[in-house]
């Protein structure tokens, strides 16, 4: 309080007196003038309108509750604070992160990984909707389930960097082994065991999960608690004693839960409650987290689900009057209550890490695999990657590729910083699930036919059906994206807002406190509102200007393009904030303006993955081809952070909506249309792109790292795909020498030619299957179109007999 009194003095001069007593100032009665008389009575009115704004301000903000205060003080808060601030630094990123991996991690993913990918037919899988034996016992020996278990517990102890890439190589060859990998890698619950176990659950659990004998899985949602994962409905536990010994008897139903079928272990999640108040002050009640082992009493594990076209195993977690002892529970009885905290800070690295990486594997392969089939597959006697929309196509593809491959190494090296940023993983999990399937959907536009025909022969058709399970689990991206990410951010990384909040949560008998706590926050809401104010008018001026002369091709220097967008990305920043700020004018019924909070959730996601985007290329430059490429991205992130400003600002929602959205405009656009200058790659950027994708180049090579390579000899789409692109482009090459030259091929020549239309014919082949379907393959067999063919043509017959007759 001595703290906040000095601070007050220094800021609101003579007004502070009012707080103390006169004797405590040294004054004397003789002081007491008429002067100072009518100054207190001054002072005094002021504190009366700053009470009542106080408690209008109270009045109009909803009680907060438990759960959401707990979450409010979970997980950390960093870069998402500084686009909060208005004014992100790039270098401070770049300084500070750098997401690289071990010489161990690189060998486990060049030999173990690509030993399991052998070991998985992915077509196979689908079909028979597990993995073989023979593939369970290589993940369990070769500790694919333990990666991120530390080594003194026999785990492998990798990085975070090195398991997103382990899940991404996984996820282009085998879509269902990446979700298998996944689950155990994040809420295991063994990330929860390592941070928050007793000895006693460590020394168990932990070397049986490090080496696979016990397969884990988390049971959090039921059939009325999906997005909203804190409600725990009809997941209840009561605290009672039995023979002497604290436990808790629980009710639950889980469902959606992923390897529930195999799990040996489950980390279950349950609303506790203490009537009777036997915990007596060690725990407390609410969300809380149980280890139950599969033959458990009472324990329900087994029936599956069937997740679209996917195999991964998924299911259901039930049980009716458990009893489960103190011990069961993870972090013991003075844990009891504590689960919110546990599974927000885990959170990040499923939603930040896991779920991305399989978008991060399919920006690979349609990079480098359908990059590839549109030089090797010819239409009209020419490569369809010639054609108008499918470089289109191509360079989306290829720009949301490294959007996403950013975002994933940034985020990968934050959580290996030991932060647990919940914003930002939230956008990572909402803005690359969808970018993930917008390439495989454009994959599949590209690839056509070959990738509608399911086989050996399809590397994309799988992860084409299975993709809207990831936009799906761990919140639905359409929660993520017009609730969670604007309101937690809101609340949790503006620089004022979460201290002037919990003031208006404060109770009755500390209200002069939460009233100068609150009246400072204010303050400095305002000051920031002004300095960003100032900020967005004079960078959108500058930016306008730069923007309209600078030239198409500017990009090629690479100082220059960096400079340049990240002065766009400053100015996108300030804008943000402003909006960000003008947020507050709607009070607490800014929780039900989903419509803005998703379009704000467009802009930040937008501004975070420029400044990846930039970090990333920031490490890797000297890559050929790269400026290009980072270019198309960046132009497109702009651009959709700017329509989404625009929108929102044209659709500002409350009372004071007309004077926000007046205010925004004039904030964000001062120049009016002219200051919305961003604008979609040019068709020339566009076609530099697709060609990088679709001939040997640096950036190809880039995007081909950590794609699994059959053995030579070996048939494998992708890596024949890749293998016979050199081959392809030479072919090509003779082929239009010897059109201009108007003569016939050398020997050489034709040799290479015939190789090259060989391995095409190869390529563009789908699969063929004598029958699909057991009851097909039965002697005897007839299809029912047939059967009912041979009835109507004996009938046919029969007649014509008759007729004869």
């Amino acid at each position: 309080m001595q703290a906040y009194m000095k601070t007050s003095i220094h800021r609101t001069g003579p007004r502070c007196f009012a707080s103390f007593p006169a004797s405590s100032l040294g004054l004397t009665q003789n002081l007491q003038s008429p002067h100072i008389q009518q100054q207190r009575s001054f002072l005094g009115v002021v504190n009366a309108v700053d009470k009542r704004a106080y408690r209008l301000a109270k009045s109009v903000m909803p009680p907060i509750s438990k759960t959401e205060q707990i979450a409010l003080g979970c997980g950390t808060i960093g870069f998402d604070r500084e686009i909060f601030e208005g004014s992100p630094s790039l270098k401070n990123l770049v300084d500070t992160y750098n997401p690289k991996l071990s010489k161990e991690e690189q060998d486990f993913l060049d030999n173990q990984v690509s030993t399991l990918c052998t070991l998985l037919n992915d077509h196979d899988v689908s079909i028979k909707k597990d993995f073989t034996k023979e593939a369970w016992d290589y993940m369990r020996d070769e500790r694919f389930f333990g990666m991120k278990i530390p080594k003194e517990w026999g785990g492998l102890g990798f990085s975070t960097h090195a398991v997103s890439g382990v899940l991404a190589k996984l996820a282009l060859h085998c879509v269902d082994a990446n979700a298998t990998v996944a689950v155990p890698n994040s809420l295991g619950p063994g990330e929860l065991l390592v941070r928050y176990g007793t000895p006693d659950q460590k020394e168990y659990f932990l070397p049986r999960l490090a080496d696979g004998t016990l397969i884990p899985c988390f049971g959090l949602t039921g059939p009325h608690s999906g997005s909203d994962a804190t409600s725990l409905i009809g997941s209840d536990c009561i605290v009672e004693e039995r023979n002497g010994e604290l436990g808790v008897v629980a009710n639950f139903k889980k469902r959606y839960i992923t390897l529930a079928p195999v799990a040996g272990v489950v980390g279950l999640g349950l609303n506790l409650s203490d009537p009777n108040n036997l915990l007596k002050g060690k725990g407390e009640e609410g969300f809380t987290v149980a280890l139950l082992e599969r033959n458990h009493p009472g324990l329900k594990m087994g029936p599956r689900h069937k997740p679209l076209h996917a195999a991964f195993m998924n299911g259901t977690v039930e049980g009716e009057d458990v009893w489960i002892p103190m011990n069961a529970i993870l972090g013991g009885q003075e844990k009891c209550g504590f689960g919110w905290h546990m599974f927000v800070e885990c959170l990040a690295e499923g939603r930040g890490v896991s779920l991305p990486a399989g978008s991060i594997g399919a920006a690979r392969g349609v990079a480098s695999a359908v990059g590839a089939y549109a030089r090797v597959r010819k239409q009209f006697k020419v490569p369809i990657a010639e054609f108008g929309g499918i470089q289109e196509a191509m360079a989306l593809a290829g720009s949301d590729g490294l959007i996403t491959i950013a975002g994933g190494d940034l985020m990968n090296a934050i959580v290996d910083n030991h932060e647990a940023p919940m914003v930002i993983s939230s956008v990572m999990k909402q803005n690359t699930t969808e970018r993930g399937r917008r390439i495989i959907e454009r994959g599949m536009d590209i690839a056509a036919g070959s990738a509608i025909c399911m086989g050996d022969n399809n590397y994309i058709g799988n992860a084409y059906l299975n993709f809207p399970i990831s936009i799906t689990v761990e919140g639905a991206n359409i929660m993520t994206r017009s609730f969670q990410v604007i309101g937690q951010g809101l609340t949790r990384c503006h620089p004022h807002m979460l201290e002037l909040i919990q003031s208006l949560q404060m109770p009755k008998s500390e209200e002069k406190e939460a009233v100068a706590i609150f009246n400072r926050q204010v303050y400095k809401v305002v000051g920031h509102g002004m300095t960003n104010m100032v900020n967005s008018i004079t960078r959108g001026v500058g930016s306008t200007v730069s923007t309209a002369f600078r030239s198409k091709k500017a990009y090629r220097n690479g100082d220059k393009m960096l400079e340049y967008h990240e002065k766009q990305l400053l100015r996108l920043a300030a804008n943000f904030a402003v909006t960000a700020d003008l947020c507050f004018t709607l009070g607490g019924k800014l929780k039900f303006e989903e419509l803005l909070m998703g379009r704000l959730a467009d802009a930040l996601g937008a501004i975070f993955l420029g400044y990846a985007t930039l970090h990333h290329y920031s490490r890797r430059r000297g890559v050929e081809g790269l400026e290009a490429i980072t270019e198309h991205a960046m132009l497109r992130l702009e651009k959709e952070a700017q329509d989404a400003l625009k929108s929102a600002s044209d659709n500002f929602p409350g009372p004071l909506g007309s004077v926000a959205s007046a205010v925004m405009k004039v904030a964000c656009f001062p120049l009016g249309s002219f200051s919305r200058s961003y604008l979609e790659p040019h068709d020339s950027l566009t076609k530099e792109v697709s060609k990088l994708l679709t001939t040997p180049s640096g950036v190809r090579d880039m995007f081909a790292e950590n794609v699994y390579m059959a053995p030579e000899g070996q048939r494998h789409q992708v890596s024949d795909l890749i293998r016979a692109l050199p081959l392809c482009i030479e072919a090509d090459k003779i082929s239009a020498k010897l059109r201009k030259e108007k003569r016939d091929p050398t020997s050489e020549e034709s040799e290479v030619l015939s190789r090259a239309n060989a391995i095409r014919d190869v390529l563009i082949q789908v699969d063929v299957f004598e029958h699909l379907t057991t009851e097909e393959a039965q002697p005897g067999y007839v299809r029912p179109a047939l059967l009912g063919t041979e009835e109507r043509f004996a009938a046919m017959t029969k007649s014509l007999d008759h007729e004869v007759a």
